[in-house]
């Protein structure tokens, strides 16, 4: 059961190459870039580390300007590679916090984000994958991914449970944030 508990001490938000030239081709688009903001600003409120990446920026753009705006700090991970854990930095960055639970979001669902959960699996990370923070360009293709990485052993979850797992309970300041925000 330990896997499909989240904790707020022990997680890592990260959020998989929302970028310009990619966001413009997904159908779901709005969904997935109002999801993540959800998860962004409750892992700010519940000070939950962010890690942010961008596949070959030159070529896809930079991070969507709707969460650019809104991270507390903008220093992306860039990448060639599908899976951001073969990208030397990004395990840095996620080793240097201490926590072993990956929460994850981003485009597309059936290639980088399915590569760099596999590759958070393989490195003994707990995988939380935000099913409507995610997308493909074809839905045949998503909900393979999806299918996939739950084989693979992912927690596949949403939006509201990831925030409500991680609040833990109702009445506080956090809860009352968060809540207000996702209504």
């Amino acid at each position: 059961m330990d896997k499909f508990l989240l904790d707020r001490h022990n997680a890592i938000l990260v959020v998989v190459d929302i970028q310009d030239r990619l966001a413009d081709v997904m159908s779901k688009r709005q969904k997935v870039t109002d999801n993540c903001l959800h998860l962004i600003e409750g892992a700010k409120i519940l000070d939950i580390p962010i890690l942010v990446t961008e596949q070959y920026p030159k070529g896809l753009g930079p991070t969507i300007l709707e969460i650019k705006n809104v991270l507390p700090r903008y220093e992306p991970v860039e990448k060639i590679t599908f899976d951001c854990c073969r990208e030397p930095v990004f395990l840095e960055r996620a080793a240097s916090q201490g926590k072993n639970q990956i929460i994850l979001t981003g485009m597309e669902t059936h290639i980088c984000v399915l590569q760099t959960c596999l590759g958070l699996l393989n490195d003994n990370y707990t995988v939380h994958l935000v099913k409507d923070a995610t997308c493909s360009r074809t839905e045949d293709s998503y909900l393979t991914a999806i299918d996939f990485l739950q084989n693979a052993g992912a927690v596949i979850t949403c939006t509201e449970t990831v925030l409500f797992q991680l609040l833990e309970r109702a009445g506080t300041n956090e809860f009352k944030a968060i809540s207000k925000r996702i209504k």
